[in-house]
């Protein structure tokens, strides 16, 4: 490999991160160990990531002014969410080394751009239509039957800008609420699937891919709360995700990462639900069970050196921590047998993202659960009352 397949970003290197949310957060703490700095732009104090970066310049998203600080100060820009601005994202791009691109963004941003380019990909999606009108709207509930789901083409994240469709009834409301984002809109057929699962592939301008195990991911109240690894599913499904996310990763030529959300049937059929340009939460799993991490896999990428090793050494199930769990593990945390259940074999790694405020369903940490076999973790997840009625 040469220089001539993409600038490499040795480490000494300064990494500009657009967003100071968690995710940076770790992606720093990763970049560090590698021996990179790290100056992150991001509106809220002390935020995340700025806790451990050398510099956080505090300002909006559409600070042009602030964009081109952090342009100046950096050797290479990532993001950590994909809801960038354009025009900041056009001035990045011209005046430093953005590797992941806009084309990227502009695709994940929208929901309709991003099925056309998964289908482009040769890779399956839930049968769609975009919406225009309630009378639209109407007619394709009946032809999708119900349930569907009607979701806002732009932003929403979490269940958010999304309406399940259970009935011709619910219709007008539906497309009345939801077209006051002033967005398009797209109805999806409901998938009635087996398992969420989900799988991160890397991959960097020399053309170097890779792809993590799958994740098999469970949901409460839309928000992730498990990735079990393995996933408990057939080694050639899991073998058919990882190829596919491998599939779309080319196709899109992503540099970077790339999470993709797959549903499966019972009858071993994957569709692809969404994408995401960056490390995401069921890969955090990786942090500690895989010889790389996604984050030192996202720097290493971004920066064009080898791409790690993704071997899985040990089965592992992440759990989130959301705001109304952070007082059952400060009462429990100190207790013999919970960091590190010998009974079970399970070994407990919490990881706390500094936020200041601990909402109810907001996002304050998670903990990888490293044990013999996924059953073990699960065991120790019900025995403990974090979860309990959440």
């Amino acid at each position: 490999m040469t220089a001539a397949d993409g600038k490499i970003i040795k480490p000494g290197g300064t990494i500009g991160v657009l967003g100071g949310g968690q995710l940076g957060r770790m992606l720093a703490l990763a970049g560090r160990n590698m021996g990179y700095r790290f100056v992150t732009l991001d509106p809220t104090e002390d935020a995340p990531c700025g806790q451990v970066a050398d510099e956080q310049i505090l300002a909006d998203f559409d600070d042009v002014e602030a964009a081109r600080k952090l342009a100046a100060r950096s050797d290479v820009i990532t993001y950590e969410f994909e809801n960038v601005d354009a025009h900041v994202t056009n001035i990045l791009m011209n005046e430093s080394y953005v590797p992941q691109g806009s084309e990227l963004l502009y695709t994940t941003q929208h929901r309709l751009r991003e099925k056309r380019a998964i289908e482009a990909a040769g890779v399956p999606v839930a049968p769609y239509a975009e919406i225009g009108s309630a009378a639209e709207l109407h007619e394709a509930v009946i032809r999708f039957g119900t349930p569907c789901v009607l979701k806002t083409a732009t932003g929403g994240y979490d269940g958010k800008g999304q309406w399940v469709i259970r009935s011709l009834d619910e219709v007008e409301e539906a497309y009345e609420t939801l077209s006051r984002a002033k967005t398009e809109l797209v109805l999806e057929q409901f998938i009635h699937f087996d398992k969420e699962l989900s799988v991160i592939a890397a991959r960097s301008p020399r053309g170097e891919v890779k792809a993590f195990p799958a994740a098999e991911n469970i949901h409460v109240h839309n928000i992730l709360h498990q990735s079990i690894v393995p996933a408990r599913i057939p080694a050639e499904v899991q073998q058919e995700a990882e190829q596919l996310a491998i599939r779309i990763a080319e196709s899109l030529g992503v540099i970077g990462l790339i999470a993709v959300e797959l549903f499966l049937t019972k009858d071993g059929q994957l569709y692809v639900n969404e994408l995401a340009p960056r490390p995401h939460n069921s890969g955090h799993y990786t942090m500690e069970a895989c010889r790389t991490s996604q984050f030192e896999q996202h720097v290493r990428a971004i920066c064009n050196l080898p791409l790690g090793s993704t071997e899985l050494l040990t089965p592992v199930v992440m759990v989130n921590l959301l705001g109304e769990h952070i007082e059952p593990l400060q009462s429990l945390i100190d207790q013999p047998g919970f960091l590190e259940a010998e009974d079970i074999g399970v070994s407990a790694k919490v990881h706390l993202y500094g936020k200041k405020e601990a909402k109810e369903k907001r996002k304050m940490g998670h903990i990888n659960l490293l044990a013999s076999n996924v059953q073990h973790a699960l065991t120790w997840i019900e025995r403990t009352s974090i979860w309990e009625s959440k």
